[in-house]
């Protein structure tokens, strides 16, 4: 099992790694912290043979995250001490029964200020796992909910077309009026009502 100052050590030289890079806005700095410590952490849960488990624990991590307004404020709340949010990660890792390296990461992101990027960190490893895997990452939003059947269907039918397994990042934009947009890779798909009436006013302001 990997220590507390192995993964310290295995974070600090991803940082040395990247510090080369320019940051263009604090979105990029955030997008590359998230990368990083995620990057971190994957190859030493390989290194230990936990990515599997590791990646149930972040997935069960990221749904009370997302469902506790309470927990998301604590985390990303730069005032609390370094004592608190510990004791606070700490008891979720004994209540959910993460492993000491799971634990030991949570405390690394609270000693270096890095908590705040908990969520992104997550998406980061789980995106990561899911490329381990062959599989590929969608973004679709869609201008009403669909049920997770609707969601299911297609997935499925991507997966024949692209020849891979593909896991969707889903959200809900009423303002997009009617229809979806979908992004896979580079590859943009957008059939919205409102795509299609900004298509119709650049028409009219170019006649």
């Amino acid at each position: 099992m990997k220590s507390l100052n192995s993964c310290d050590t295995r974070i600090d030289n991803f940082r040395l790694n990247q510090s080369k890079l320019k940051m263009s806005s604090n979105k990029s700095f955030s997008s590359e912290t998230a990368v990083r410590y995620a990057r971190a952490i994957f190859e030493l849960a390989q290194e230990n043979s936990e990515l599997d488990s590791i990646e149930k624990n972040f997935k069960d991590l990221l749904l009370v995250y997302n469902s506790n307004k309470e927990l998301e404020n604590f985390v990303r709340n730069p005032t609390k001490s370094f004592e608190n949010q510990i004791e606070v990660m700490n008891k979720i890792s004994e209540l959910m029964q993460f492993s000491k390296l799971l634990k030991d990461f949570l405390s690394i992101l609270v000693t270096k200020r890095r908590i705040f990027f908990l969520k992104k960190i997550i998406a980061s490893f789980l995106k990561l796992s899911s490329e381990k895997r062959g599989e590929l990452t969608a973004q679709l939003i869609s201008s009403k909910n669909l049920t997770a059947e609707e969601l299911k269907n297609i997935s499925d039918e991507l997966s024949k077309v692209v020849g891979s397994e593909i896991n969707f990042d889903y959200k809900v934009d009423q303002n997009l009026i009617g229809g979806f947009k979908m992004q896979i890779g580079s590859l943009m798909i957008d059939t919205s009502i409102k795509n299609k009436l900004s298509k119709y006013k650049q028409i009219m302001l170019e006649n």
